[in-house]
């Protein structure tokens, strides 16, 4: 009888940029070049055993990992040459690392870029070094997509505020608006038994004046139509004898006088 063959174990996920490995080795870092905004060094021990001034700034740049081995100033340090001369940068081409800005010594901005000639180089990355610690120094993209996202999310946030303002304005203003109309309502409430009394009131009137009179006759020959034939038969109806009014012509109602 064959076994069934067991699967393979689970392999753990591999570690996270810069956390420690299974065996507890660092993991390496990401490449330099690569967008590493997210990342600040900083050597305690080496700013308290050495002065951090412009001619040491760059060895210190070189601990970091934002630091790639594969640039022209490395080859200067191989050859024993400080790696920030500029004469003898100009004279290769690649990958480099300059000086740009110092102040001495809390800022030192390192700018990377790629020279094509003694006189052409363009700018890839920049770094600066604030009071010990490095810093990548984010693109002007990444600035401007970071400030508009921004700037739309309290937009967003606003609108918001302000719709749910007016919703609560708009609720509060309709209460009393529908308590007034169903006041209104029930205040234009018909009664039934005031119409009938108005009703005959006007008929009573109507019957005391003079009737209207009769139309001329029509010419011989001519054919009324149905509107003219429903006049007609409306004028014969007002022509019959008055009805007595229940109310006007039987004099007011008499009340109970109280002693």
């Amino acid at each position: 009888m064959s076994g069934t063959p067991l699967p393979p174990p689970a392999q753990p996920p591999p570690p996270p940029p810069g956390a420690a490995g299974p065996d507890g080795a660092a993991a390496l870092p990401p490449p330099p070049g690569t967008d590493m905004t997210g990342i600040c060094f900083r050597d305690q021990l080496w700013l308290n055993t050495y002065p951090l001034d412009r001619n040491l700034v760059f060895d210190y740049f070189a601990l970091s990992p934002f630091y790639d081995l594969t640039c022209n100033n490395e080859s200067l340090r191989s050859r024993q040459i400080h790696p920030l001369d500029m004469s003898h940068l100009t004279k290769m081409t690649g990958m480099e690392y300059v000086l740009s800005d110092v102040m001495e010594p809390h800022l030192f901005v390192i700018r990377k870029q790629r020279r094509e000639s003694p006189e052409k180089s363009n700018a890839m990355l920049a770094y600066y070094i604030l009071d010990g610690s490095i810093y990548q120094a984010p693109q002007l993209c990444s600035v401007f997509a970071s400030r508009i996202s921004r700037a739309m999310h309290h937009i967003s946030k606003a609108f918001t505020t302000a719709c749910s303002k007016l919703e609560k304005i708009g609720h509060v203003e309709t209460e009393p608006d529908t308590a007034a109309s169903e006041s209104k309502t029930q205040k234009e409430a018909i009664d039934l038994k005031e119409l009938k009394r108005v009703d005959h009131i006007l008929m009573s009137l109507q019957r005391k004046l003079q009737p209207a009179p009769p139309p001329p006759p029509f010419p011989e020959g001519y054919v009324p139509s149905e509107q003219e034939k429903a006049s007609d038969d409306l004028l014969a109806l007002e022509a019959l004898p008055p009805q007595v009014d229940p109310i006007i012509d039987q004099g007011p109602a008499k009340r109970p006088r109280f002693q």
